[in-house]
């Protein structure tokens, strides 16, 4: 063929290291492809890595060992006694008042006596400011532990057993056990596959059932334990009969009062105490009437035992084979549940979290915590979020918790005997109230319907068929969305969904604080609709979104100019916000006289209130 043979005429590969011409034209000089080397053998292998171990190894320093094996060095030695004290302090004490009640409101929860729930805030909170790496994490009993423990120990063995105890104890231990040895073997990273939808909904369906299972405080009579909710609703209408207006009315009084307390403190920055005051608030108010007035229709909590936990062995060890699935399952959630918050609070205070360490820091708290009596403890999201909207900037407020926690047992457990179980009922449902995330439903509705779909998958399995079902589940189908996607990818430019949305927001919220601003440039219109519906164009600003990377680099320089006068000037045609607008018909023409020849200024996207939905 013609065309073939002069193809032919024009170059030829030589033999030596260029590339010749036969017609005359310029001779390319080309690096010639060298065989890849022999792979080396396992020996050479095992070799190296054991002497880039050794090597990391003699490098480190005593005070590398330390941060290592001890993390609660690393606030230590850079402690801040005039800036930090007073901030830490406060939020111990903000939270080991709120811890007490709680403590002994989740203990109820899973079939305990109170004071069990008070051990769990006790060795565990100054195990985990030791050695766990969040400085603001609180760390104790919760309410979706406290319920998988009582799911799952109720058909083995009638709560009132010595042996439930012991069982509840000993599955301390065995949690304890799993997570060193994810964080040791460096298995942190699997919270990276679970979709953050499928926490949401695994965590709403979870306290729409914690939430039932508390009722029988304020109708006066019992309720069939059951993770699920059809046998929860017809235990509540088959028992109408026997409904007791008294602690119907006084749970109602007192989850108003803490629903009330709780907003105060969060919308209002004078009221801010009351939030921490909340918890106690019912607890004094019920003792004080029963003390006073001795209803017989208010049950109360009862007899607690007075001073600190006693150093014991666990036992049962003849039940840890039915326990294993369970206790891998708490374990999990500690991963989603601590670590996911940790991380975030992590990021809000500008420091770095390791969830492998964070791993092993619950780990310790819940293996030392079994052998005084602890059941599973992890990190709360409500008493999280209080401690560091106190100010908490070290560990330090998690042993100020211990310590409140401590004066408790040794002081004040006489005094709880009266307590009216509804007040601590109330106590538990105003907390998990705050988990029913049915924002994010809507979220993911307008933002991705693949998430929304996992979601909606979690929430409903969790709720009909049992939380262990709902969370093994939810993360079996992100995961095989995750497979799916990896097999199929999606080819198209700058694609994005709901968990790239929420960690371009978490980036936005690191960067900030730094001054650092983030630019993003030529995203196709379905990604620029999608971070218009979610929010983020407004959060970034619409002035850092541009149709070019040229526009953005300009852009982005003439702004480090402006903030440093000795940096490089770029050319004057380049502001730093745009002076016109233009649609996306007109970008595609832009784009074409810029490859005629003809070059525009730069030219942001729309805004997103003028992106038209198609």
């Amino acid at each position: 063929m013609e065309g073939s043979s002069a193809s032919a005429d024009v170059i030829r590969v030589a033999s030596s290291s260029s590339l010749i011409s036969d017609g005359g034209s310029l001779a390319v000089k080309v690096i010639p492809l060298q065989p890849p080397p022999a792979p080396p053998s396992l020996e050479s292998q095992s070799a190296e890595v054991y002497g880039r171990w050794a090597a990391r190894v003699r490098s480190m320093s005593a005070m590398d060992w330390m941060e290592l094996l001890l993390p609660c060095t690393r606030w230590m030695r850079n402690y801040r006694l005039r800036e930090y004290l007073q901030a830490d302090l406060m939020a111990g004490i903000t939270v080991g008042v709120i811890l007490v009640p709680q403590s002994m409101s989740y203990a109820k929860l899973a079939s305990l006596n109170p004071i069990y729930g008070l051990y769990g805030g006790f060795v565990p909170v100054f195990v985990y400011a030791i050695f766990g790496s969040s400085r603001q994490l609180a760390v104790g009993p919760v309410a979706l532990t406290s319920l998988l423990v009582s799911n799952v120990l109720t058909p083995i063995v009638d709560p009132s057993d010595k042996l439930y105890t012991e069982l509840a104890i000993l599955m301390s231990l065995m949690v304890g056990i799993f997570e060193c040895l994810m964080g040791l073997l460096r298995l942190g990273w699997l919270i990276r596959f679970v979709n953050h939808s499928v926490i949401s909904g695994f965590t709403t369906a979870s306290a729409i059932v914690i939430a039932l299972s508390q009722l029988k405080y304020f109708v006066g009579y019992s309720i069939v334990r059951s993770s699920k909710i059809i046998p929860l609703v017809k235990s509540i209408i088959a028992g109408a009969g026997n409904f007791s207006w008294p602690p119907f009315v006084m749970g109602s009084i007192f989850l108003a009062i803490l629903l009330v307390m709780k907003h105060l403190g969060k919308s209002r920055k004078k009221f801010r105490s009351l939030r921490a005051a909340g918890p106690l608030t019912p607890v004094i108010l019920g003792t004080v009437f029963v003390k006073i007035f001795h209803p017989d229709s208010i049950s109360v909590v009862g007899d607690i035992p007075q001073g600190l936990p006693k150093f014991s062995i666990p036992t049962g060890f003849e039940n840890v084979k039915s326990l294993i699935p369970t206790a891998l399952l708490i374990t999990g959630v500690a991963i989603l549940e601590s670590v996911g918050i940790a991380k975030a609070l992590a990021v809000k205070n500008g420091y770095e979290l390791d969830s492998n360490q964070e791993l092993f820091g619950l780990g310790v708290a819940n293996i030392c915590g079994s052998f005084f009596s602890s059941y599973p403890s992890t990190g709360s999201f409500s008493r999280s979020a209080v401690n560091n909207e106190s100010g908490a900037r070290t560990g330090l407020s998690g042993i100020v918790m211990g310590i409140i926690m401590s004066c408790a047992l040794l002081f004040m457990t006489p005094l709880f005997t009266d307590i009216p179980q509804c007040a601590l009922a109330a106590i538990v449902i105003s907390a998990v109230m705050g988990l029913v995330d049915y924002e994010e439903a809507i979220f993911l509705w307008c933002v991705d319907k693949k998430d929304f779909t996992l979601w909606t998958i979690t929430f409903i399995i969790t709720l009909f068929f049992s939380i262990e079902i709902g969370v093994l589940l939810g993360v079996g189908f992100s995961l095989a969305f995750v497979i799916y996607e990896s097999a199929n990818p999606h080819i198209a430019v700058a694609y994005i969904d709901s968990s790239a949305v929420q960690a371009l927001k978490d980036l936005h919220q690191e960067y900030k604080p730094r001054g650092i601003q983030i630019a993003i440039a030529n995203p196709n219109q379905g990604v620029h609709l999608l971070l218009s519906r979610a929010g983020v164009i407004d959060l970034i600003g619409a002035e850092w979104f541009f149709v070019r990377v040229h526009d953005a680099v300009q852009v982005c320089l003439r702004h480090v100019q402006n903030m440093n006068p000795s940096s490089p000037k770029v050319s004057d045609n380049t502001a730093s916000k745009p002076k016109r607008q233009f649609s996306f018909l007109q970008s595609l023409w832009n784009r074409q006289r810029d490859s005629d020849g003809t070059t525009p200024a730069e030219e942001p996207l729309l805004p997103h209130n003028e992106v038209v939905q198609v």
